[in-house]
């Protein structure tokens, strides 16, 4: 059985013998892009019960990864599980097929691959987040934790239109934004600075979230008791603590979470905001360069790659003999698409503090946009 996803026109994603639960996984990890391909794939999904046997499995690390004779296989997936998953790294750039076994939670390194295989399409994907506000389409770019959800959901609190949250992607053609569908992450705190939007997170979502939180403050304290500070019990309590910390967010889908629907068919590129934090309280707004902005997403980009491209340097490591010089020349290539999409793009800079009350940064923001 095959079913085809379609990205914006311009990747399409064929699965094939994909069970109900793997079709599940992979929407949950691009969400619900639907459409039937009119053309051939550009990525071909196809799940096995096992990958076939081509000589013995070597281990690159502790089985994180590993080869064959002619396969380079990742080996751990999300959360650490053990996954059995082969990528061909030098076909990346052309059609490629990855193979899965059955009832994997996600598929490794699928947004990565989606990503780069959009860039080798013209579509040039940004870790970022974008909407559309009083007729303008606006571009939200920062590292990450900088800010970039806050500013959105701020500004959709206000009736700005959802273009898309984490990956965003611009048309070199047309000079349109369009989002990749995948449901919002939410964090704890950010439902605490909006009450609004609690209701609309599922009430299963939210008493995981009470119940995370009252594990973060227990593992808290147990440090400050008395005689326990400075033991083996204190020290693993202050190890734990930031990893049930990093679980205290939930995934909505945008339509569910936000007052106004997605924009349908993207919206024009009118406006860039960078968003960072700093240590004062107040929220500086100013003019920026906008080549300076596209240098700066470019390194965020780079960043974002970096568990793809530790893999892509495994697969050199198993194949010393296959390269793929369309990865060996990524960066170039992407500095100069991103700085050419922004060039002529009024843009401005929002250096905010950490956390703070979302809503400030409609406040601050806004004004400047028009």
């Amino acid at each position: 059985m095959n079913d085809d996803l379609d990205l914006h026109g311009r990747v399409g994603i064929r699965l094939i013998d994909a069970s109900p639960a793997d079709r599940a996984a992979v929407v949950r990890q691009l969400g619900p892009l639907s459409g039937r391909l009119e053309r051939p794939p550009d990525i071909t999904i196809r799940f096995v019960d096992r990958l076939p046997h081509d000589g013995p499995l070597r281990y690159i690390g502790h089985e994180d990864a590993g080869f064959t004779d002619d396969r380079y296989l990742v080996l751990r997936g999300r959360h650490r599980s053990r996954v059995r998953v082969a990528i061909p790294m030098d076909q990346l750039g052309g059609p490629l097929e990855i193979l899965c076994e059955h009832g994997l939670p996600a598929v490794p390194l699928l947004v990565a691959v989606v990503n780069l295989t959009a860039l080798a399409r013209d579509l040039l994907p940004m870790h970022a987040c974008a909407f559309r506000h009083e007729g303008l389409g606006v571009l939200i770019v920062g590292w990450a934790k900088g800010g970039k959800s806050e500013t959105l959901l701020a500004f959709t609190a206000r009736g700005a239109e959802l273009v898309g949250d984490e990956w965003i992607y611009l048309d070199s053609a047309t000079h349109r934004l369009a989002g990749l569908p995948e449901p919002m992450r939410v964090w704890d705190w950010q439902l605490q600075a909006m009450p609004a939007l609690r209701p609309r997170v599922p009430a299963s979502a939210r008493r995981r979230l009470a119940l995370t939180r009252l594990g973060v403050s227990g593992l808290r304290a147990v440090p400050r008791l008395p005689l326990v500070g400075g033991t083996a019990a204190g020290r693993l309590a202050d190890r734990l603590r930031p990893l049930v910390e990093n679980q205290l967010s939930v995934q909505v889908a945008p339509d569910r979470l936000l007052d106004t629907p997605a924009v349908s068919g993207g919206v024009a590129l009118d406006r860039i905001v960078l968003v960072l934090s700093h240590e004062r309280d107040a929220i500086d707004v100013f003019s920026a360069d906008p080549v300076d902005l596209a240098h700066r997403a470019t390194a965020s980009f780079m960043f974002e790659m970096t568990d793809f491209l530790g893999h892509y340097q495994r697969f050199r490591y198993a194949f010393p003999g296959r390269t793929n010089p369309w990865l060996d020349g990524l960066e170039g290539r992407y500095s100069a698409a991103i700085e050419a999409g922004f060039r002529d793009v009024r843009a401005i800079t929002a250096a905010h503090p950490y956390p703070l009350a979302i809503p400030r940064l409609y406040e601050a923001i806004a004004p400047h946009l028009r």
